[in-house]
């Protein structure tokens, strides 16, 4: 292919990101945790379903480039946000809490998903990976991992901006009435942790914060980052888990029988495990922030680029997103969506509250 035909795509995903970067920029957006990210897809969805079926043959290798190469490269570079020593500020406890909310939201969504709603297990997954890690980035730090479809991505996404924007404005009520309840994590610091280790996004967990006090703002941002950190293991343990789930399921089925569901299945089935190479890329990104060897100004433009890959990489998907495939889903992923956005405050928050007493 040449180079050439991933210009006017590229050029494309550029110009929608670009102008989500603007807009997200704006004081009112970022108060209510409406991240770039976000905007993008909107502006791409938008897009997608006026002018672009007009101008899709020449621009469809560019937007693949886009969601494809960009997003592995934005993923990879989103660990210039972290540290090693976030994982110091928030403790043992901290880490044991957002390792117990990620493990327990992402298998309850794989089971209610596909048992109680039917949904096909790729969404499922792509919506709980959502809820239980970081939002929309892990959504789609996950898709080339499952091998989902734009429909079921935009889905996924759908669900945890819809109810970590609720987050926004719940936990800071939450807050307030626990002053009386004292059911939940109480006190600022403890409070933060609390948030960080279950509200979707990162813009998300920061409104919230800022909603009760700086204290409880700065530990719920450090927990969450801890939080975003455990994606690179997550996407390397799932990966490894459909790889090994195909190996058994294949040789029992003919060929047209496979899962669709089964990312590694192929792969699995001729003895490979299908490595998600770009999260141990994150790894070492995130290592090599540690040693603060970037200066602050440099830091802060290579994050500015990686705003825009994954912007290009979320305008891309919604400028391939149909809405018609979206409203064929139907209520069944928001109602899943619903179920984990209430585990996650309930659950999340006996599991804070045991591990707290524990240690």
């Amino acid at each position: 292919m040449s180079h050439f035909r991933l210009l006017p795509g590229l050029a494309l995903s550029a110009a929608i990101a670009a102008a989500a970067m603007v807009l997200g920029g704006s004081g009112w957006l970022q108060t209510h945790g409406i991240s770039a990210l976000t905007l993008a897809i909107v502006l791409g969805l938008l897009v997608g379903n006026s002018i672009y079926p007009r101008i899709a043959a020449a621009s469809c290798d560019g937007v693949r480039f886009s969601k494809q190469i960009l997003l592995r490269a934005g993923v990879i570079l989103y660990g210039l946000r972290l540290t090693l020593t976030d994982i110091g500020h928030v403790g043992i406890v901290g880490v044991l809490i957002d390792a117990l909310v990620i493990l327990s939201t992402f298998s309850l969504a794989c089971l209610i998903g596909t048992r109680l709603f039917g949904l096909d297990r790729k969404t499922a997954m792509l919506i709980g990976a959502g809820s239980a890690i970081c939002g929309a980035a892990a959504v789609m730090a996950t898709e080339p991992v499952v091998r989902g479809r734009a429909d079921q991505v935009t889905v996924a996404i759908s669900t945890v901006v819809l109810f970590g924007t609720v987050a926004i404005f719940l936990y800071p009520l939450l807050y307030t009435l626990n002053v009386h309840w004292l059911l939940l994590p109480s006190g600022a610091n403890a409070f933060g942790i609390y948030a960080g280790s279950t509200i979707h996004e990162v813009a998300q967990v920061v409104a919230a914060g800022r909603s009760v006090s700086a204290e409880t703002a700065n530990t719920a941002v450090i927990t969450k980052l801890v939080r975003v950190m455990m994606l690179a293991p997550f996407l390397i343990g799932l990966s490894a888990w459909l790889a090994r789930d195909a190996a058994k399921v294949q040789p029992e089925l003919p060929n047209e029988c496979a899962t669709a569901g089964d990312a590694a299945a192929t792969g699995a089935a001729r003895g490979r495990l299908p490595i998600p190479w770009f999260a141990f890329g994150f790894v070492l990104v995130v290592m090599f922030n540690s040693l603060s060897l970037l200066p602050h100004r440099v830091l802060a433009i290579a994050i500015n680029v990686d705003t825009l890959l994954l912007a290009m990489a979320m305008a891309a998907l919604g400028l391939t997103t149909h809405l018609s495939a979206i409203r064929q889903a139907g209520l069944k992923p928001m109602m899943l969506g619903c179920i984990l956005f209430v585990w996650l405050i309930i659950g999340g928050g006996t599991i804070n509250r045991l591990v707290e007493n524990w240690l």
